[in-house]
Parts: structure tokens; C-alpha cells; sequence
């Protein structure tokens, strides 16, 4: 779809962050469109009450804030309001983030370093129902998902890793970072990386992403 192609009509957006100035600052700049109606909320339960209240059209959502997640944000608005598109607009360039993101029902994922104009056209171009991903982390998830295409098939269902093993790879899977995994298994960080090193290794897999998508197409995360 081209630009030319993308809706005109109000678009009602509802901007999510816990960072107040950066909030209030990109608001400003957009309210400049007069295509775009604008509402904020501070964190993600808040965000996920407004959703539930005033059905927006697009969500811009950021990944890390306190007491709930971008990403669990996302799946809660998306069950409020399912005919909300959802895009992460963070800082966070990290593979688990964008995976979580896009599995918990994102539609678009964009670097905080993104001009004010590409965002207002990711908002327009979500909107009218197209995918987006910045250009960084697309072009590193496609060459992520190229090697894993290009390269012999697995051994099917974990079969190579230990019970603790199988216990972190499906925490990778569902975009728990180290520390994370380490609380939830009460075990170390370091012992939490030891073990991500030995599953890439046994799986001859090369990243975090390529294990989650092992783990997502051998059904390890018992998901429907």
C-alpha cells in the first residue's frame, strides 16, 4: 500500500509511557496533525483502562514500564478492544522485546530514535491495517529467521536439553530476559546465561530468537 493509498480520517490514538516529559512531547507534535485525536495514560494497567473505555484505534505502547509490561499491556488492551492496532514505540532494540511484543498482538514496533513523521505514518499506515516493523529490527529479525530457514531441521522437541534447560527455553521463548528467568527459577543470572549458551549450542541454534522460534514451532510452550 502506498502512501497515497493510506486513510485520511481522524485517527484516534492512545499514547502509553511512563515517562511523563517524553509523553507530553510527543503529544504535542502530533496534536500539529489534524488527522489524529490523541489521549494519554502513564503506565500499562491505566493504558489498558483507557483502551477499555474509549476503544482507540491505534496504541502506541512502550515495551518497559512499571507494573505491567508494553507487552502484556498489549494482549489485555487487545482483549478489551480488539479492533485496536497496537504499536511498541520504545528504546528498546532487544530481539525478546520485539518477539513478546509481536506474539502478544503487535502490529508495528518502532525505535524511540523514529521522527515524529515516521510516526504519524506508522500510526496511519497501522491503522489502516498494514504491519510495521523499524527498519533495524526488521532487518535483524529476517536475517535471524533466514538462518534458521537455511539450516537443517532440529532435533524435534528439545530432545537434546535437560528438564532445566526445556524450564528456560520456554521462559526465552515467552520474552523473559536473564534476570527475569533467574527470578522465576530461583537461580543466578549467570547460571540463567550458562544455560542459554549450552541451548544454542545443543540446538546449533545462534540467538535468542531463532531458540524461540524453536521453541514456538516444536509447541514447547504448550500454546492453543
Amino acid at each position: 500500500m502506498d502512501a497515497a493509498d493510506v486513510p485520511t480520517e481522524t485517527v484516534r490514538v492512545l499514547l502509553v509511557d511512563d515517562q511523563e516529559l517524553f509523553r507530553r512531547g510527543l503529544r504535542m507534535v502530533l496534536e500539529a496533525d489534524p488527522g489524529l485525536e490523541i489521549e494519554e495514560a502513564h503506565d500499562g494497567l491505566s493504558g489498558v483502562a483507557r483502551a477499555t473505555a474509549s476503544a482507540p484505534d491505534v496504541v502506541l505502547l512502550d515495551v518497559r514500564m512499571p507494573g505491567m509490561s508494553g507487552p502484556r499491556a498489549a494482549a489485555a488492551i487487545k482483549e478489551v478492544a480488539p479492533s485496536a492496532r497496537i504499536i511498541m514505540l520504545t528504546a528498546s532494540d532487544e530481539e525478546s522485546d520485539l518477539l513478546e511484543s509481536i506474539r502478544n498482538g503487535a502490529s508495528g514496533y518502532l525505535l524511540k530514535d523514529s521522527s515524529v513523521d515516521q510516526v504519524s505514518d506508522a500510526v496511519r499506515r497501522v491503522a489502516a491495517g498494514q504491519s510495521l516493523i523499524s527498519p533495524p529490527m526488521a532487518t535483524r529479525l529476517l536475517e535471524e529467521f533466514r538462518l534458521l530457514a537455511t539450516r537443517g531441521e532440529p532435533e524435534p522437541r528439545g530432545t537434546k536439553l535437560s528438564d532445566r534447560e526445556l524450564e528456560v527455553l520456554r521462559l526465552v521463548a515467552l520474552g523473559h530476559n536473564n534476570r527475569e528467568i533467574g527470578q522465576k527459577l530461583f537461580i543466578s543470572e549467570n547460571t540463567v546465561k550458562n544455560h542459554v549458551r549450552n541451548i544454542l549450542e545443543k540446538l546449533q541454534l545462534r540467538s535468542r530468537v531463532e531458540a524461540a522460534t524453536y521453541a514456538v514451532r516444536e509447541r514447547l510452550l504448550d500454546l492453543p
